[in-house]
């Protein structure tokens, strides 16, 4: 008989104008039965709790919230701990979320955290002078959005509870 570890997961995430990537998080939850928690939240004495740790924000000027890559450098060793990103944007697409996300990403694999999958999805944006023009992506994240994310939530899920045998520690998103 297999011994399945159990998943005790954790998202921290910065959510700000219109809640978008708070609405991802949500969704992601719901599969992963996670834990929700802002960066000022975090207990870094506690962190080793977890077996499964998701870092989320809105994207300001192609990188996570400030808060989040402040957290980032704060961080105990991961020692290999498993991690992934997420984020709602104005823009999206496999390069530009490799881009944004690679501040994070970096600080994170420095401290020994092993990143196993990104996400990103389009939302709602009203800042700078695109308030004046009703915004940019109303109604996003949509269901398809949610969709998304809740698919993405479950192969995070099966990469991190498959047996060591088959995960050789190889990104796969």
């Amino acid at each position: 008989m297999e011994i399945v570890p159990d998943l005790n997961p954790l998202l921290i995430v910065y959510s700000y104008h219109h809640n978008n990537t708070l609405k991802i998080a949500r969704k992601i939850s719901e599969i992963l039965n996670a834990e929700i928690k802002t960066p000022l939240e975090i207990n870094l004495d506690s962190l080793s709790d977890y077996t499964l740790i998701g870092f989320g924000s809105g994207i300001y000027s192609a990188k996570h919230h400030e808060s989040l890559l402040s957290l980032a450098d704060k961080l105990p060793p991961g020692e290999n701990k498993p991690a992934f990103l997420f984020s709602t944007a104005a823009l999206t697409g496999e390069s530009k979320t490799r881009n944004d996300h690679r501040s994070l990403r970096e600080k994170l694999e420095s401290k020994g955290y092993f990143i196993i999958g990104d996400f990103s999805c389009k939302g709602f944006n009203t800042n700078s002078f695109l308030k004046y023009l009703g915004g940019m992506n109303k109604g996003r994240p949509n269901e398809q959005d949610l969709k998304d994310a809740e698919a993405f939530a479950h192969r995070m899920k099966e990469k991190v509870l498959e047996p060591a045998t088959q995960n050789p520690r190889t990104p796969i998103e």
